[in-house]
Parts: structure tokens; C-alpha cells; sequence
């Protein structure tokens, strides 16, 4: 690698990765391309994943590697990438090369068996232990954590060289890079350094356009039908995000459209579920059942709303996503960011506190519990293990001397009430 390289890719030294991640990520990214072999790409399904994917496809395909021989693989629907059918449909495309971003970061077994296959991985989801022979490239322990979109871009553009292609081609990363980092992190998002500097790419497509995009980017890998590909395909084949926003410019963005209506009505159905309280008043819980990914859009809208003298997590756990396990979304209340500060709370740490409460809970409900950020994270588990915290979570006293708390149900369908959504956002 280059100085120029180095100096045009990282804004900060050792962000958004450490320095020798990075380089080892750029001479993977090179060596790839040079080999004129299959290449299997692992973008995760939201829009940072998703765009990700894209700024890691185009600079491949940019340094020479054609795009017959590049693949892109989605996990089946509630599965992930480190499952073990997964991992034998990933060995399936015969690919030399694996690049996964923004799937989650684990311990465990190679993605790929074959030891001639080499693996990059690159995160930002907490994590100290990755995949048996990954080069991994993770942000996730280099402050202000940048997201999967933002790695990708700092990694890639580095590469591009200068003329008038490399011009065109870093145009795209730029709008690219935005919108996954917004899709994460919010269109309110400030970029300030050592995140890149955005400001030509606002002008250029102002962030309600971004923000449109975003939303319609998410809305297929939220429906009942989780039709991710549709997703990919709008995105790889617009050249600007216009091109996204506009239902007439493709089948697929049209597809997009349609997906956004089904999740807005479906989590329009279940965000009137009244919430429940844990005993010691630190967690909310509301409980719904639906075939949509909608309960991380429900966590975030209760957590923005829901007050409570102890409480510190907003949960939404949907029994319908996937039959017989419970899918499972948390959020940091907003009352409890505002009075402890951005990053005290960390959900993945209280959600392995209350589960170590009963003995052998944690290792029975497996690696896919407590996953994520420590602001953010969830989980997929069985629904009887599901209960079981939750029956611990609901009869937790609270500690001595902390405000009182009321009495709560333990029932996973709580009775008919007056206190809808519009309700308790009165009160609060």
C-alpha cells in the first residue's frame, strides 16, 4: 500500500480500524481482484449491509475483477451467515475468495471449510472473537465506531486512483457510504471527523432523498416475504439514489414501494400493543406476533417515547417472525440516554446478567442471544426460553432503595386496555 493510498483512505490514524486491519483489508481487496477468481460477496440484508456490499462489488470489479464471477449470497430468512446450513450453501458457489459485511462478528468454525478458500470479514457489531482463519477488518473497538458503510468506504476509495473513472466511480461510494451510514446511525447523523467529509455528496443528493432511499431499502428485508434480492438488485442497478426514490425507474424499485406500504400497515397494527414492565422497572417489553421484521421499528419507536424512573431498555419480542423461537429487539430508552449519557447503557451486558440469573438459561438459548451493539441488540431464540426470562425479568425485585415500581403481568398477552400507544404517550 501506498502513502497516498493511506493518506486519501484514513481520515484518523487507527480509525476506523486499526491501521495494520486496514492495510491487510486493502491487500485482500487487491489480491482478489487480481486473481480473476469466484468471488462470493456476504452483505448483510439492511441498508448499511446492503451498501456495504455495493462499495466493496464496484471497487472489485473496478480493480478488474469481472462481475461474471463475483456472487452475492443472502441467509434464508431468521438464519445468519455463521449457521451451519448457511455455511454449506455458502461452500456450494465454489468461490475463492469470501467477503462478509456487516453480518456479525462470532467465534466458530471457517465460513468455508476448504482451506484454499480465504475469508475477509468486515464489522463494526461487538465482538472479540471471529471465524477460524478470517482477516478481519473491525471497527467496532475504535471510536466513534463507524458503520460497516463508512469501513467499506475508508478501505475502498483508497484504492480507486485518480482520472476520470475513478472520479465516477468514488461519486457512487460517496452516496453510497451516506446512506448506509444513515441507515444505521439516522439522517440527523452530524458528520463530523474522523467520519468523511460529506458535504459535496449532500449537494449533490440532499439527505431526504438519501433518507427515502433508505427506507425503501429496508422495506423488503422487513416483510413477510423477505425479499432481500429485490433489495440488491434496485440498488446495483441504479447509478443515483433518484433512481431508487422513483417507483417507475425499475420492476424492482417498484417492488421496493409495495414492501414499504406492507411494513408500514403491519407496524402500524402492532405498535398499539401496550407495553409490559419488568419488576424492577429497568426493562419494557412489548410483545407482538407478526411475520414482518418489524421489532426493531417498534423497540425504537417505544424507546423514544416510554419514561420510567429505572427504566433503561425498550424490547420488542415478535413470536411470529419464525415459527417456535422468538425474535427479539432492544433499544436504550431515550429518558435513560438523556440522564446517564450517550453509551452507559450497554443492552448486551444486562441481557446476559438477567439470563446467568437462572442457571444454564444462557448456554441453552445459544450464540444468536444478546447480539448486536451494546446500544442496539437482540436476539433469536426459542420461545420457551423466551419465557423464562421473561418470567425472571418480570418478578426481578428492584434493588433497595430505588423508587417503586408497580405490579407487573408475566402473561405473554396482556388484557384488553385503554393505555394504546397515543396513551402512553400522553402520560409520558
Amino acid at each position: 500500500m501506498s502513502d497516498s493510498d493511506s493518506s486519501q483512505a484514513e481520515p484518523a490514524k487507527h480509525w476506523p480500524a486499526p491501521t495494520a486491519q486496514l492495510s491487510a483489508a486493502r491487500a485482500f481487496i487487491r489480491e482478489c481482484a487480481a486473481s480473476s477468481a469466484p468471488t462470493l460477496l456476504l452483505p448483510d440484508k439492511d441498508t448499511d449491509g446492503l451498501c456495504s456490499g455495493l462499495i466493496t462489488y464496484l471497487t472489485l470489479t473496478h480493480l478488474g475483477l469481472p462481475p461474471s464471477l463475483i456472487s452475492v449470497h443472502f441467509p434464508a430468512k431468521g438464519s445468519n451467515i455463521h449457521a451451519a446450513p448457511e455455511r454449506e450453501r455458502i461452500a456450494k458457489y465454489g468461490a475463492r475468495y469470501v467477503i462478509a459485511t456487516d453480518q456479525g462478528s462470532r467465534g466458530g468454525p471457517a465460513l468455508v471449510d476448504d482451506r484454499a478458500t480465504k475469508t475477509l470479514i468486515m464489522d463494526h457489531h461487538w465482538s472479540t472473537e471471529f471465524p477460524e482463519g478470517a482477516m478481519v477488518c473491525s471497527a467496532a473497538q475504535c471510536p466513534p465506531v463507524a458503520t460497516a458503510s463508512t469501513l467499506a468506504y475508508v478501505v475502498c476509495t483508497g484504492m480507486l486512483g485518480g482520472g476520470e473513472k475513478g472520479r465516477k466511480v468514488k461519486e457512487q461510494l460517496d452516496w453510497l457510504c451516506a446512506m448506509g451510514t444513515m441507515g444505521d446511525l439516522g439522517t440527523s447523523f452530524k458528520w463530523e471527523a474522523p467520519f468523511p467529509d460529506m458535504r459535496e455528496c449532500f449537494k449533490r443528493w440532499t439527505k431526504k432523498t438519501l433518507g427515502e432511499a433508505i427506507a425503501l431499502l429496508n422495506a423488503p428485508r422487513r416483510s413477510a416475504a423477505y425479499d432481500v434480492e429485490t433489495a440488491w438488485r434496485a440498488l446495483l442497478n441504479s447509478t443515483t439514489p433518484k433512481e431508487i426514490v422513483n417507483p417507475e425507474s425499475s420492476k424492482d424499485v417498484g417492488r421496493l414501494f409495495v414492501a414499504r406500504a406492507e411494513v408500514k400497515s403491519e407496524t402500524d397494527r402492532c405498535a398499539r400493543k401496550p407495553p409490559m414492565f419488568s419488576g424492577d422497572g429497568r426493562i419494557a417489553l412489548i410483545r407482538i406476533s407478526s411475520e414482518a421484521q418489524i421489532h426493531p421499528l417498534i423497540a425504537t419507536r417505544w424507546s423514544s417515547s416510554l419514561k420510567g424512573p429505572r427504566l433503561e431498555v425498550v424490547m420488542c419480542a415478535n413470536d411470529g417472525y419464525n415459527a417456535g423461537m422468538t425474535n427479539f429487539a432492544c433499544r436504550v430508552a431515550k429518558s435513560r440516554k438523556a440522564a446517564a449519557g450517550e453509551g452507559a447503557t450497554d443492552i448486551i451486558a444486562i441481557l446476559k446478567e438477567y439470563a446467568s440469573r437462572i442457571p444454564g438459561l444462557r448456554e441453552l438459548m445459544g450464540d444468536d442471544f444478546a447480539r448486536g451493539h451494546k446500544e442496539a441488540s437482540g436476539g433469536i431464540v426459542l420461545t420457551e426460553h423466551f419465557e423464562r426470562l421473561w418470567e425472571l425479568m418480570a418478578n426481578a425485585e428492584r434493588e433497595e432503595g430505588g423508587p417503586p415500581t408497580k405490579k407487573r403481568k408475566t402473561g405473554k398477552e396482556s388484557p384488553a386496555q385503554k393505555n394504546t400507544l397515543e396513551g402512553w404517550l400522553r402520560k409520558a
